[in-house]
Formats: C-alpha cells, sequence, structure tokens
C-alpha cells in the first residue's frame, strides 16, 4: 500500500507492531499536517489504479494486526471478502486512527453485508464533506 511518509523511520520490527496513537511522538511536523488533512492518503489512488484496493471499502491492517485480531475480534476476517478501500463506513462514522477495532469491525461487515452502489456512492460524498475529528 502506498502512502506518504507521516513518521519517522524506526527499526523494522518496531514499525510493524506499534500502533499509531493521537499524539504520538513518532510523527514529525510535515506528518501532523499531512495526517490531518489525509494528504498521506493520495498516494493509495495508485492502489486503486492497480486494481489492489477500491475507492470505498474496510480499511486494510497491517499484517501484524490481522493476525492478532483475527485471533481476538469475533468475524473480523469477514472484512477481508472485499478489497480494502481509501474509506469505509467505519471511517465516515469516525471509526479512524486509535479507535475502536471491534467498532470498526462492526462498521465493517455492516458494509460488506449491505453493499450496494448507493452505499458506496453516499461513503465517497460524506467522506468529501466530512471533518473528522479522529483525523491525525
Amino acid at each position: 500500500m502506498y502512502k506518504f511518509r507521516s513518521m519517522k523511520v524506526q527499526d523494522p520490527g518496531e514499525e510493524k507492531s506499534e500502533w499509531t496513537t493521537k499524539d504520538d511522538p513518532r510523527k514529525t511536523r510535515v506528518g501532523e499536517l499531512i495526517r490531518k488533512t489525509s494528504i498521506d492518503e493520495l498516494p493509495q489512488f495508485f492502489n486503486v489504479l492497480k486494481g489492489d484496493m477500491s475507492v470505498v471499502g474496510p480499511r486494510p491492517e497491517r499484517p501484524y494486526f490481522v493476525q492478532q485480531f483475527k485471533e481476538t475480534v469475533p468475524k473480523y476476517m469477514v472484512k477481508h471478502q472485499v478489497k480494502p478501500g481509501l474509506t469505509g463506513w467505519a471511517q465516515i462514522h469516525g471509526c479512524r486512527g486509535d479507535t475502536s477495532i471491534t467498532k470498526r469491525i462492526e462498521y465493517d461487515i455492516e458494509y460488506v453485508e449491505n453493499w450496494h452502489m448507493g452505499l458506496d456512492l453516499a461513503i465517497m460524498i460524506k467522506t468529501a464533506v466530512k471533518k473528522n475529528p479522529n483525523a491525525y
């Protein structure tokens, strides 16, 4: 997944296993700005063009967390039935960043089970107009 780097470079093991938090000391000054404005997400359009991602769908997690969550979060793997997206049902409901994984998965499952093109359109519109208080 392509993304602009917004945090300091770390040891490979640390980078894969640490959760990002609101006041994360690893963020750079530029990183703070590009996260608040979601500019760090723009390179992911290359993933969409390659066919690896969709514009709308459940947000992907790093493999370290997928392994962890599939063992501890009921129905976690349901979200993997569809391509990951740049934005999703959970994100427009405020579940972005350091928020409840359980709540995110509830929204992701709801999206997968009730998908229709109108839902994707609504999510894209709400993403474009909503200022997310959890953005960091």
